[in-house]
């Protein structure tokens, strides 16, 4: 079998499809993207296909490795993210070339299903109390939302008191044992994370996630010694190598990769299996579309450590297009008291509707993420 052509597709809201075709008629999907960077990702998916085209997609560990060795810079948003969706189509292939589902092919499944949250809120949080009761009444277990809108270095008490007033309408909404996860964005700097996380205790979050930049992750020492909530951080890490520090080092609780960041399911799983060395969870970043959360699924199905999985339905940023829009089967992706069932269909365990595809890759998208400044003019992080 020989890989013969691979068609991106730019899709709105914000995301980039990559499908693999093959001598034999056997397609594989895949979701090489970084948010803001679809094009960018687009041509690098369109080099390294200059490699895998006349391949044979099976040789998915070898092409992973010259993919990412193969060039003398490696590693990064751009290069991991197309290595990422074109690893996820490889395994898509080999999965239905086998009739399997991909966790059948990386060790068996470990659980039947996963438990997943959902998103309240948006960028600049807002109404959230309500927000978190219809989640509940929708049978989730556990929600996200971002906590701060922009901090600076050193900010107010009253923003810090704005950020507990929505955590205290979330749990007085949704009662005490509601999982709450609080994004800090990486919007919010050392001097006010370790305020924000010695504040937030009373409210028992389920996390803290990414409390300071991962170019930051230094840092992490001192908020960890100011709290015992957990943290979580790594959707802006992109191998297991930009892991080994965090890993070692030992202030983090839950580790987020993205299996369209950080070099798809063949790196994932190594980053989870190394994650679980160190007694530390995983929770993989996934606001993305159907083909991210599919992979995502296959690899929380064979991770001992997999505890929560993040899925995008309803999300903010899927304005005009959401989760279920791009495939057939809606079922597969069917919450029922906060869980998902594992896909068990062959491959990614999803059928993706390409006439969908196609026709929205006509409209396509420029997304970018907000551009936010301070009060005095100078750029804040969003």
């Amino acid at each position: 079998m020989k890989i013969t052509r691979m068609e991106t597709f730019v899709v709105p809201p914000r995301w980039l499809f990559l499908k693999v075709e093959t001598d034999e008629g056997i397609v594989g999907w895949g979701e090489p993207i970084i948010e803001g960077k679809a094009h960018t990702v687009q041509a690098a998916v369109e080099e390294l296909s200059s490699y895998l085209i006349g391949k044979d997609p099976l040789r998915i560990e070898d092409h992973w490795q010259v993919m990412y060795r193969g060039g003398f810079y490696r590693g990064g948003a751009i290069l991991m993210s197309a290595i990422a969706g074109i690893d996820q189509a490889l395994w898509d292939i080999k999965g239905k070339y086998f009739n399997a589902p991909v966790y059948q092919l990386i060790g068996g499944a470990c659980r039947e299903k996963m438990k997943v949250y959902s998103w309240i809120g948006g960028d600049r949080p807002s109404d959230v109390g309500a927000s978190a009761l219809r989640a509940k009444e929708a049978g989730f277990t556990a929600i996200k939302m971002n906590g701060t809108e922009e901090l600076q270095y050193v900010d107010t008490y009253e923003k810090i008191d704005q950020v507990l007033a929505r955590v205290a309408a979330v749990r007085d909404a949704a009662g005490p044992y509601m999982g709450i996860g609080i994004d800090f964005h990486g919007r919010v700097h050392k001097p006010m994370a370790k305020v924000l996380a010695k504040e937030l205790e009373q409210f028992r979050p389920l996390f803290i996630e990414e409390p300071v930049l991962s170019e930051n992750n230094e840092a992490l020492r001192d908020i960890a010694r100011a709290t015992n909530i957990p943290i979580a951080t790594g959707e802006r890490m992109f191998s297991r190598w930009d892991f080994k520090s965090l890993l070692a080092d030992g202030y983090v609780d839950i580790i987020q990769p993205d299996l369209s960041h950080a070099g798809g399911i063949t790196e994932c799983k190594k980053i989870a299996s190394m994650a679980e060395a160190y007694d530390v969870a995983v929770a993989p970043h996934c606001p993305l579309g159907p083909i991210a959360l599919a992979a995502c699924l296959q690899v929380d199905a064979t991770c001992h450590n997999a505890f929560i999985q993040e899925q995008s339905l309803g999300i903010h940023y899927n304005q005009g297009n959401d989760l279920l829009d791009y495939i057939h089967d809606h079922s597969v992706f069917e919450y029922k008291e906060g869980f998902v069932t594992i896909p068990p269909g062959p491959g990614l365990g999803i059928a993706i509707n390409e006439e969908q595809v196609r026709k929205m890759a006509e409209i396509g998208h420029h997304w970018q993420n907000p551009l936010w400044r301070h009060e005095d003019g100078s750029v804040a992080e969003w």
